[in-house]
């Protein structure tokens, strides 16, 4: 069923989105920025909020009969994920669909009603915009990367249509998936440029996606880290699949070409050394940690990103660039595989923290590769580096 509907949608609620650009960034420039851009970051994190208010309502809405959740049964759904597992429940549909990427990119017009007026299809020509043109070829990324590498069938698993809406609201400085679809700002000129500027942002929120239909992960403090490190992985797994680099040859920054001349930094982030991504008179300095020593102990708010959910994921970002290198070749290819046998395992609770799903990458290399094995190894040593498991895990 498309999603591709008549509807102009209006919501409002303090809920986190899941935006690329982190809460503190956007904050930051509230503060420090000229009034023109601070405006601009207020109205993009009022715009966030506003948007992540239905997002449950809207991803209960892609459920397929019978995805946990999708009924109103007597078991309440975390019941229901904890008996079943969602990645149960949607093998049986996977196996019967046949994988077919669809797309559709829509143009809000610097409006925010969603999803905009179409303007390129599935198998459709270019319209000369460029905005239209770099969605409809990450989206296809993103898909194949899924497709080819994990065999899966879109983001559910059942073959879902990917929607993308660009030029949203006015100087908007974010990217986020809502749900449903995704949704791209072209930024403000001063410190953002488009958001469909770099292909992993697209595979990061894409992402967000995935781990809505498999291990649902709560979005605060550990889990919610998790839930944002996911992402940058496989965001980073999407952009190096399309430059064809090895894990040795990828400079591991999600965002790069995001931040406009002006800006004093080179990405949003850095996996391979969290901390060192920006330091900017407006922006601040890249406040993500590199190990569990540095661990942001934050309140679980809305002021404080749900207890630093943007900042922590750089322990877990850290450990997959580790054990990507440490078993060499295509980072698709070797930990990818293990991240993903691990996210869409039964076993994982929306709870997990990063020790948990540590523990489930080693047993997702165990069942690979065998008990000792030098991918196994490889993945230990990585999370012992950035302190997640001690000498003996």
């Amino acid at each position: 069923m498309s999603l591709r509907r008549d509807r102009a949608r209006t919501t409002g609620s303090s809920r986190p989105v899941h935006g690329i650009v982190p809460p503190h960034l956007l904050q930051q420039i509230s503060r420090a920025a000229d009034e023109e851009q601070a405006r601009a970051a207020e109205q993009t994190l009022a715009v966030g909020r506003q948007v992540a208010g239905h997002r449950e309502v809207r991803a209960a809405r892609t459920r397929r009969p019978g995805f946990p959740g999708s009924a109103t049964g007597l078991l309440p759904p975390h019941l229901e994920q904890r008996l079943t597992g969602p990645r149960t429940a949607h093998a049986h549909a996977a196996t019967e669909s046949v994988a077919v990427l669809r797309r559709s990119i829509h143009d809000a017009q610097h409006g925010t009603a969603l999803p905009g007026t179409l303007v390129r299809g599935e198998g459709g020509a270019s319209v000369g915009d460029e905005s239209v043109d770099e969605a409809y070829d990450g989206l296809g990324a993103t898909w194949e990367l899924y497709h080819q590498a994990f065999s899966r069938n879109s983001l559910d698993d059942a073959g879902m249509e990917l929607i993308a809406t660009v030029h949203y609201g006015q100087d908007f400085q974010n990217a986020f998936w809502d749900g449903e679809q995704m949704i791209f700002g072209d930024g403000d000129g001063v410190y953002f440029q488009s958001f469909t500027n770099a292909v992993d942002v697209i595979g990061h929120e894409l992402t967000h996606g995935v781990v809505q239909f498999t291990a649902g992960l709560i979005y605060v403090a550990q889990p919610g880290a998790l839930h944002e490190s996911i992402a940058d992985c496989f965001g980073a797994m999407v952009k190096q699949r399309a430059l064809g680099q090895s894990a040795e040859e990828a400079d591991w920054l999600i965002g790069e070409g995001l931040f406009t001349e002006r800006v004093q930094g080179v990405a949003l982030r850095s996996m391979k050394a969290p901390g060192t991504a920006y330091d900017d008179p407006v922006l601040g300095k890249d406040p993500q940690p590199a190990s569990m020593a540095d661990y942001a102990d934050l309140p679980h708010d809305e002021e404080n990103d749900n207890g630093g959910v943007h900042v922590n994921s750089g322990i877990p970002n850290r450990a997959f660039q580790l054990a990507a290198t440490g078993i060499g070749g295509s980072s698709w290819e070797g930990a990818g595989v293990l991240w993903y046998d691990a996210l869409t395992s039964s076993g994982l609770p929306k709870d997990a923290d990063f020790a948990t799903f540590a523990a489930a990458t080693l047993e997702a290399a165990a069942a690979r590769h065998g008990e000792g094995s030098a991918q196994q190894a490889a993945v230990a040593e990585a999370w012992r580096t950035v302190g997640v498991l001690d000498g003996q895990g």
